[in-house]
């Protein structure tokens, strides 16, 4: 099974924004040891909790303290950039780390409205424009501008050896089909939606055409997992992660994720639980084989080439302990 990592760069309740983007950097460290294939680090604006507001920037650190992991985006959120700029800086991290760096795309705004407004002044038309700006960005990263093109003279230098390697993130068909029209590998967020997957995988694939000569459908399946030795400890490192997602819920989780033993004292109304137990459903909680059977039973389900793992945990130590005794039991 290929098995990759998707890091939100979480920011726990004891620990400072700072201390949580090293412990991200230790995250690619570990994911390379174990066997990952790629590392990708998510764009947030103005979330509470989340460290990581400019991948490219922690891209350049993390590429700089690894050797072979595939490194890159998670993504791009590509309306609030000039497709320009954005194969610039990603053409100088594949000029830094050959062969190594991924582009992934997306377009949802990945912060609240108000970061919106504050980053952009036309996010929303530019969402409606998104075809065109992956069309324009492509064009870019393989410097094949068409000749009537207004930036046919325009080269987003530095040229890498081996060009960045582009993806199209998303939940829904919309983001199928514009992967499957442009010809690119596309990344289904199976952790954050509750859309017919399945669905919306095999419709890519049925619409999918070639890019370039030899080109296929090829499919990554992000899920959420927390893996320890047995269900029991499992469940109870998941409970910080739910717990603090039902306080964002309310407008409260200001100050990180909650220890395992404020999790434990929060007193759930019956709102909570039911909520609580719907978000376990689209997770993965268990022991070694018990998320290894369940990795295999969605890679069947989705025909996923690919697993790319999100784990939020309060300790540091036990999220990379669960990649670990995933890895060991999946690779």
């Amino acid at each position: 099974m290929k098995l990759s990592i998707l890091d939100q760069a979480p920011i726990s309740s004891n620990q400072t924004a700072k201390e949580a983007l090293g412990e991200s950097m230790k995250l690619a460290q570990a994911g390379e040891t174990l066997g990952y294939i790629r590392y990708w680090i998510a764009e947030h604006h103005d979330l509470p909790g989340l460290a990581c507001s400019a991948p490219e920037v922690m891209l350049s650190y993390i590429g700089a303290n690894t050797n072979n992991i595939r490194i890159g985006s998670g993504a791009v959120l590509l309306p609030y950039y000039k497709p320009y700029k954005v194969a610039e800086v990603y053409h100088m991290l594949a000029t830094l780390f050959p062969n190594r760096i991924d582009v992934g795309i997306g377009r949802a705004p990945g912060g609240s409205a108000e970061a919106t407004n504050a980053l952009s002044d036309n996010f929303l038309q530019q969402v409606w424009s998104m075809p065109d700006l992956v069309k324009d960005l492509l064009h870019f990263l393989d410097n094949s501008l068409p000749e009537n093109h207004k930036y046919s003279k325009v080269t987003a230098s530095p040229l890498p050896e081996v060009s960045p390697v582009p993806w199209i993130l998303g939940t829904s068909k919309k983001s199928a089909i514009l992967a499957a029209q442009n010809g690119l590998p596309y990344a289904f967020g199976q952790f954050m939606s509750d859309k017919d997957g399945a669905s919306i995988i095999q419709t890519y694939k049925d619409s999918f055409t070639p890019r370039k000569q030899g080109d296929r459908p090829k499919v990554i399946l992000t899920v959420s997992a927390i893996c320890a030795e047995t269900n029991d400890r499992a469940e109870e490192i998941a409970l910080s992660p739910l717990i603090w997602s039902l306080l964002k819920e309310k407008g409260e989780g200001h100050h990180g994720i909650p220890s395992i033993q404020e999790a434990k004292e929060y007193v759930l109304n019956e709102t909570e639980k039911n909520t609580l137990q719907k978000m376990k459903q689209n997770m993965i909680i268990g022991n070694p084989h018990v998320v290894k059977e369940r990795l295999n039973e969605l890679q069947i389900l989705y025909q996923a080439d690919e697993i790319m793992i999100v784990t939020i945990t309060h300790s540091p130590e036990d999220r990379i302990h669960s990649y670990q005794l995933i890895a060991k039991e999946s690779l």
